[in-house]
């Protein structure tokens, strides 16, 4: 058993393995904020912002090595204790220089510390569930409750280093408000890998497999999500002033730990709330009166109700479509094919201006202006298909109608109008816009939603709701009847279902009728465990009232009269007269079965042993009116078995599923890691059409999910070839554990928009009064 100070020595080992990850990778991030600064700087924007961009771009480079290495030694420093030595990021001396003097913190320090916060925030919205999973196996290690304030593993402290080493490097603070959003979805996804990879290092040493969250839950009165009194939403942070400014650097963990839940699923919607959560808080601030809506629908003032119908009626009659591409409706020349082109983009900017002109109050303006840089995200995403993406665009007019009177809309990730833009959205993301008959299929489907969302303006959420239920239906029936690279898969993946359900009813009924029947053991164990999969498989094949499925009730007929006792003369001569058929009749039901011949052979010899006991035993026979009885029973054994509804399809009962795998189709039976009930819930909560990475056998792929079986105990992959994946539930929960199947979107549509919305916002929050 492992002493105190081996886990202590464990956890320092943890924790520098964490840092020197960091060290490894701090020039590649650095270089990835070059790039991302490059790419912006070459963005068309406003003359004044296009230049500034350019001049942060040049700055950057020139003083990205400074900044490296202002980060790395600070990051060295936490080698050997593990903590970061300064309390606020002001405290950190910039490379080469002594501590400054306290008349030196002043006003750009907090400043400093305030965009160290957002950085911090923005960190722990990406990768909390990772954080969290961290800091609970080092408390298990070090024995103590928490962190200490200044661990090298918080994400504020983090951020602090980040942060301190860039001003440093003489870089401006508005230089850093420029690349904001690229600064933080680099370092971000930099935490996150850090993360990740020492869990993973940890599990390996065993440090917690199953993580209980429960004693991480700290409620206080007015958190984040608690209502407080009247009713409404908890009230703004104050602006971040001398001391209290360190004092929120600390709550962002305590933040963290209220966005997950404990011991359930909800890495994903946990996530998505606290980005709508941020944007509430940020619109709050601005806009006072929208937390007060947030819980009463209320209808558009009139003037922006008929500027919402004009502005959808024209994009209508912009977006006209012809064969797929967008097409003048007037006579005017042909619109570019791609809907993110800068000519649409600017025409919707231009729409949006008229509309904010229609509002009447702050609250509309608000929504107006989120509403727009949402669909601005969306309609900017090059992996949606040209020819979807102007349906997309012509869903922002009913969205907007149903923001203004609906305003939860901003507030709940289950809204159905942000449900249908995300699983619209998952399902051609992924899309091969090279095979054209299923692009038509999908784009004709979701033309057909739009136009009834866009038909019917004044029934707010019901209408979306009402469509989202058609596209899941038309999805599970397309890849069923449509998709030809998604039909032979699902085919196959239904006839697996149907014969593992099949065997399990026909385990069930045939324990009931031998509980009281006397035969040997053996025999008993391979009618369970053998022969009910062969009747199945024969039923799947021939019908349940086949002569084949038939032949096969009689053979399992046979075989219990032969292995009861016999102690007459001419019973055993009869069962010696019988066997050399019925083994034959049992070979070639497990060659239909796909049993291998070395685990026949084992079967067989088992047989032989209990039939010869059978000679020798001593209980009493099966009387004939008692054999015809079953017989009967067996031949209706359909009309016996319990609904298929009740069945599970779980490793109690199915241990192994290898022998349905042919070249189109791939059982996966092995591989991840023992699965958490949180990953369970997960498991069941996949939805057909989205996209994921798969590591399996050598191959790291693309692949759709396209069919879901009863209760969500089989679920099927596809890949682009068409290769059929199949995975039981508990299998597929081990691989999502282990990070063999990742989403291939870390967002949904929707929370990518938002944190897109927000990047802007945190820029410029003026924009949403103007």
């Amino acid at each position: 058993m492992a002493t105190a100070a081996d886990s202590l020595a464990l956890a320092a080992q943890a924790r520098r393995s964490f840092v020197e990850r960091l060290l490894s990778g701090v020039p590649s991030v650095v270089h990835a904020v070059e790039e991302g600064a490059r790419l912006l700087a070459g963005q068309t924007a406003e003359h004044s912002l296009q230049y500034k961009r350019r001049d942060v771009a040049a700055d950057l480079r020139k003083a990205a090595p400074t900044w490296i290495s202002g980060i790395i030694s600070a990051l060295r420093g936490s080698l050997v204790s593990g903590v970061v030595s300064a309390s606020r990021p002001g405290d950190l001396p910039p490379p080469g220089r002594s501590t400054p003097s306290m008349a030196l913190v002043d006003d750009d320090t907090i400043e400093v510390e305030i965009l160290s916060s957002r950085l911090a925030l923005a960190m722990m919205d990406r990768a909390s569930w990772e954080f969290t999973d961290l800091r609970s196996r080092m408390s298990a290690l070090e024995k103590r409750d928490e962190l200490d304030a200044n661990d090298v593993l918080r994400p504020h402290v983090l951020a602090r280093i980040f942060t301190s080493a860039w001003r440093g490097a003489s870089l401006s603070q508005d230089a850093w408000r420029t690349l904001q959003a690229v600064l933080h979805e680099e370092f971000a996804h930099f935490a996150e890998e850090a993360y990740h990879e020492t869990n993973r290092w940890l599990i390996q040493q065993r440090v917690l497999p199953e993580i209980d969250l429960r004693p991480f839950i700290r409620r206080t009165r007015n958190s984040y999500g608690t209502p407080v009194a009247g009713g409404a939403t908890p009230s703004a942070p104050a602006p971040v002033t001398g001391a209290s400014a360190h004092g929120r650097l600390g709550s962002v963990g305590e933040e963290t730990r209220l966005m997950t839940r404990a011991g359930g699923f909800a890495r994903g919607s946990d996530h998505a709330e606290a980005v709508l959560g941020r944007l509430n808080r940020l619109i709050g601030r601005q806009v006072p009166d929208f937390a007060g809506t947030a819980q009463m629908p209320h209808q558009p003032s009139a003037g922006l109700k008929a500027a919402i119908n004009e502005a959808q009626q024209g994009i209508q009659r912009r977006l006209v479509t012809t064969s797929g591409a967008p097409q003048p409706a007037e006579g005017g020349r042909a619109a570019e094919g791609a809907v993110s082109t800068p000519a649409l983009l600017e025409e919707l900017h231009q729409r949006k201006q008229a509309l904010k002109q229609a509002a009447s109050t702050p609250v509309e303006r608000a929504t107006i202006e989120i509403v727009a840089l949402l669909f601005q995200s969306i309609l900017m995403e090059e992996r949606i298909p040209a020819v979807v993406r102007v349906w997309f665009a012509r869903l922002q007019m009913p969205v907007l109608r149903v923001a203004v009177s609906e305003p939860d809309f901003f507030a709940t990730v289950d809204h159905p109008a942000r449900r249908l833009i995300d699983r619209m959205g998952a399902c051609v993301m992924g899309f091969d816009s090279t095979s054209r008959a299923v692009a038509d299929t999908l784009e004709k489907e979701i033309k057909r939603v739009v136009q009834v969302v866009e038909a019917y303006p004044d029934t707010g959420r019901r209408v979306f709701q009402t469509v989202l239920t058609e596209f899941e239906k038309f999805l599970e029936h397309y890849f069923k009847n449509e998709n030809e690279m998604t039909r032979k898969g699902v085919s196959l993946a239904q006839q697996v279902e149907q014969r593992e359900t099949l065997a399990i009813q026909y385990t069930i009924e045939l324990r009931k009728m031998l509980n009281e029947v006397p035969v040997q053991e053996g025999v008993r164990d391979f009618l369970f465990h053998v022969w009910a999969d062969v009747m199945a498989m024969t039923a799947v094949k021939h019908g349940p009232q086949g002569n084949e499925t038939k032949a096969m009730k009689r053979v399992a007929a046979d075989l219990i009269w032969s292995a009861s006792a016999k102690v007459s003369r001419e019973e055993r001569a009869e069962v010696i007269r019988r066997l050399p058929p019925l083994l034959k009749t049992l070979r070639e039901g497990m060659d239909h079965a796909s049993i291998p011949s070395d685990k026949q052979d084992e079967h067989i010899q088992k047989l032989n042993n209990s039939l010869a006991a059978a000679f020798t035993a001593k209980t009493a026979t099966i009387a004939p009116e008692r054999l015809e009885e079953l017989m009967a029973r067996l031949e209706t054994l359909e009309e016996l078995l319990p609904e298929s509804d009740d069945i599970e399809i779980d490793e109690s009962m199915v241990l192994d599923l290898s022998g349905h795998e042919s070249a189109e189709l791939e059982v996966v039976g092995e591989g991840g890691s023992m699965a958490t009930p949180a990953m369970l819930a997960w498991a069941k909560e996949l939805q057909v059409g989205g996209w994921y990475m798969l590591d399996y056998r050598n191959r790291n792929e693309a692949v759709q999910l396209v069919w879901q079986g009863m209760r969500r105990q089989l679920t099927l992959f596809v890949s682009p070839h068409g290769r059929g994946i199949l995975f039981q539930q508990n299998r597929l929960a081990a691989f999502l554990q282990a990070g063999l199947l990742v989403p291939a979107q870390d967002e949904s549509l929707t929370v990518r928009a938002t944190r897109s919305a927000l990047a802007k916002l945190d820029v410029d929050p003026s924009r949403l009064l103007n």
